[in-house]
């Protein structure tokens, strides 16, 4: 806020002084100044928080983006769209958080109304791409797990479409309010700037809304929908080799639970807090309440990072060989994501020697019995590659 006093004297004939003083105020109609509402402690402590999220979500990712660069093994489509993930987020990392670290140091935004709509839009785009990534991701784990054949580790041109359309969809909803449909502007205490949420115009609403469905709420469920087709899957897979498929089953369901509470931990509040500040009364979302769900979604940059590591056998493997000075990981433990021999160790697990080996004939009914084996063969290839793909 740039305040000028301005006292101004005039002499006048009988010797009388004419004092006039007037304040004036010069104010950035975009970016509030001091009347955040939030003390000078309030925004210190935000300031650790995102300078938290800054330094852990680029390292880890920047590891990520090293250990795909360094290792060629994870050079698979499936894998290229976790890089996706992670380049998106360390795009937060460089073009977003920084800005509202800093304003949160000096307690108001610092780089003009302009430089808010940039950080409102960068920060919207990138996420977005984030969110709709993990969407496909989790369409691509479900296609290769129920598709008829087994997935090309080869085949690139799906998987490029695939990121290529994740942006364009995210430009689809974050450009309309630079050119009209609602409005870019400060939020909360006036550290951070988003989509103007409390605009009661129609124009608005109808924009908030639309994100919040097509942007959150629809990978939501596409995510929910595809992993619980998974886990049925496996489920009955459990009917055939209790012990293995029971294991499997516990791993992916630790899985699923993960990465949609860590979804609807991040991002939820952020659209829950959308929605009250657009149809709720003006003024209830206080500035601390408001800048919650901002820190929260922030923090998927890190979080994404460590869903890689936990739940991606290939990139955790590959991670510990990394970070052993370069050292390949261990032959045993091939990173070829095709399932081969522990395909063939749990098909002669459960499936009888002679069946197996060519030139033999089972006992059983002949046709009947071969349709079961080849049922059993790909239910077993594709679990496999729910296990041991990321």
């Amino acid at each position: 806020m740039v305040v000028q006093l301005w006292n101004l004297n005039f002499s006048t004939s009988d010797s009388s002084v004419l004092n006039l003083s007037a304040n004036v105020s010069l104010r950035d109609p975009l970016v509030p100044q001091d009347t955040s509402g939030l003390s000078r402690a309030g925004h210190t402590v935000v300031a650790v928080f995102l300078g938290f999220i800054l330094v852990l979500g680029f390292l880890s990712n920047f590891l990520v983006l090293l250990v795909f660069a360094r290792f060629q093994a994870l050079r698979t489509p499936i894998n290229l769209i976790l890089l996706n993930i992670s380049v998106s987020d360390m795009l937060v990392c460089i073009f977003g958080t920084p800005f509202s670290f800093a304003a949160s140091l000096y307690g108001r935004w610092l780089i003009g109304h302009h430089g808010c709509k940039w950080y409102a839009f960068a920060n919207a785009l990138f996420g977005i791409v984030s969110l709709v990534s993990l969407a496909i991701l989790s369409y691509e784990r479900y296609a290769t797990v129920l598709g008829p054949t087994k997935a090309d580790v080869s085949d690139f041109r799906k998987a490029w479409l695939s990121i290529g359309g994740s942006w364009l969809y995210s430009l689809v909803w974050t450009l309309p309010p630079l050119l009209g449909w609602s409005s870019y502007g400060p939020e909360g205490p006036g550290t951070t700037c988003s989509v103007q949420w409390q605009h009661p115009s129609a124009n608005s609403i109808s924009y908030v809304v639309c994100l919040f469905v097509f942007c959150l709420l629809l990978p939501l469920l596409l995510m929910i929908i595809c992993y619980g087709k998974i886990l049925l899957v496996i489920r009955r897979m459990a009917k055939i080799n209790q012990t293995s498929a029971q294991r499997r089953e516990n791993h992916i369901l630790l899985m699923v639970v993960f990465m949609v509470s860590c979804y609807l931990l991040c991002w939820m509040p952020y659209g829950v807090l959308s929605m009250v500040a657009t149809f709720g009364k003006q003024g209830l979302i206080s500035p601390i309440a408001s800048i919650v769900p901002s820190i929260l979604a922030k923090s998927s940059t890190v979080i994404n990072p460590i869903i890689y590591m936990l739940f991606n056998n290939q990139f955790y493997r590959c991670f510990v060989a990394l970070m052993k000075c370069g050292a390949e990981p261990h032959p045993s433990h091939a990173l070829n994501t095709q399932p081969s021999s522990r395909v063939e160790e749990r098909l002669a697990n459960s499936v009888p020697l002679s069946v197996l080996r060519p030139g033999t004939s089972p006992n059983h009914s002949g046709t009947h019995y071969g349709t079961q084996i080849g049922k059993m063969q790909r239910e077993n290839c594709a679990l496999a590659v729910v296990h041991y793909t990321p």
